[in-house]
């Protein structure tokens, strides 16, 4: 009897930049595959923060069969990592299971000769073995359809939550979207204040424009403007029928206008428009203020899962806001004016990869 045929075990490689054509083929035909895993994402985090990009592949025969895009992160303040990927909140292995385990290996291989003690995983094929910390209960994740029309979208939100949402649509905004120099100006002029206002230092710049640049028109901004000051704004990707709002937020006034309804809101009607037909409202931290207002509009929270190794049983960085660690820094951070903010932050906020 004939012994049963097995195949070779997979070849693992760093990609080079002959390799890009082959690897978004193999992404199309990944059904988890995320905009985080696109090529555009690693090369606009890579230009925007400094974090060079590593691309693990994995192939049978010459074929790819699975890939891991990394970030090599690098902070005086938060230390060394690879990361897949960076600025994410998702990655990881996405592909053939069976050959996660060899991916992994390469990646601790580079981890080792890049003098970085630490590797995060978020999502894709999950690591086993007792180097590895796992959580599945720390994060979740928000999707759901877009309505057919308009006024379904307004109809589909929960009875609560689109009261609020009438209060802010009854109110005298303006909504812009685009991608020029103006509606950059005008989001990261209210991003900027809103994590500072949340106690967190803001990215840098050029991260944004970035990515926003590596996207071209995967990409866009929407602002919500009232007497012709921009009062709430996200920077939101369009990636496989779904759109991300992925960097938003408002100042202060926007709490009483409503405006981060009225943003959100609009972003549904546009994007539709745009022919998506989802709506990803990325990830929260479970029973975070954040968590609690996406199932306020309806969304059901889908667990999220993360990995982390850390060399020789360090521990593995914290970059987590909600640290306790942090809470005092936190409290600091609110008071400062936001010119300095915004001068010391993204030099802080490139370690938070």
């Amino acid at each position: 009897m004939n012994a049963p045929f097995r195949l070779a075990a997979p070849q693992v490689r760093e990609a080079q930049a002959a390799d890009l054509d082959a690897y978004v083929r193999f992404l199309a035909g990944q059904d988890h595959a995320t905009v985080f895993h696109d090529p555009r994402w690693l090369d606009g985090v890579a230009r925007g923060s400094g974090h060079a990009s590593r691309l693990l592949l994995a192939e049978q025969a010459g074929v790819i069969v699975a890939a891991l895009p990394l970030h090599a992160v690098s902070s005086w303040l938060f230390g060394r990592a690879l990361v897949s990927t960076g600025f994410a909140v998702g990655g990881g292995v996405v592909g053939d299971e069976a050959a996660a385990p060899a991916l992994i290996g390469a990646a601790q291989d580079l981890a080792r000769q890049l003098n970085s003690p630490t590797i995060e995983l978020r999502g894709g094929v999950l690591p086993q073995g007792p180097d590895w910390h796992v959580k599945q209960d720390s994060h979740a994740g928000f999707v759901m359809p877009l309505a057919a029309d308009d006024a379904a979208q307004l109809q589909a939100v929960p009875r609560k939550q689109r009261a609020e949402l009438r209060k802010g649509l009854a109110q005298p905004l303006e909504i812009r979207t685009g991608n020029s120099a103006q509606d950059r100006a005008w989001h990261y002029r209210v991003y900027a204040e809103s994590v500072r206002n949340l106690g967190t230092p803001v990215f840098p710049r050029r991260l944004f424009a970035s990515v926003l640049d590596a996207f071209g028109d995967n990409a866009d901004i929407l602002t919500v403007l009232h007497q012709g000051q921009p009062v709430a704004s996200v920077l939101s990707l369009y990636h496989r029928g779904a759109v991300m709002p992925y960097w938003g937020g408002g100042v202060f006034a926007a709490r009483a206008l409503r405006a981060n309804d009225v943003m959100y809101h609009a972003l549904m009607n546009h994007a539709r428009r745009r022919g998506m037909t989802h709506f990803d409202f990325g990830r929260s931290k479970v029973d975070s203020g954040a968590y609690h207002f996406k199932r306020n509009w309806g969304f059901v929270p889908q667990p999220l899962s993360y990995a982390q190794w850390t060399a020789n049983g360090q521990a593995p960085r914290d970059v987590n806001p909600l640290s306790p660690r942090y809470q005092a820094k936190i409290r600091l951070w609110q008071k400062l004016p936001l010119p300095v903010a915004n001068l010391i932050g993204p030099v802080i906020a490139r370690g938070l990869a």
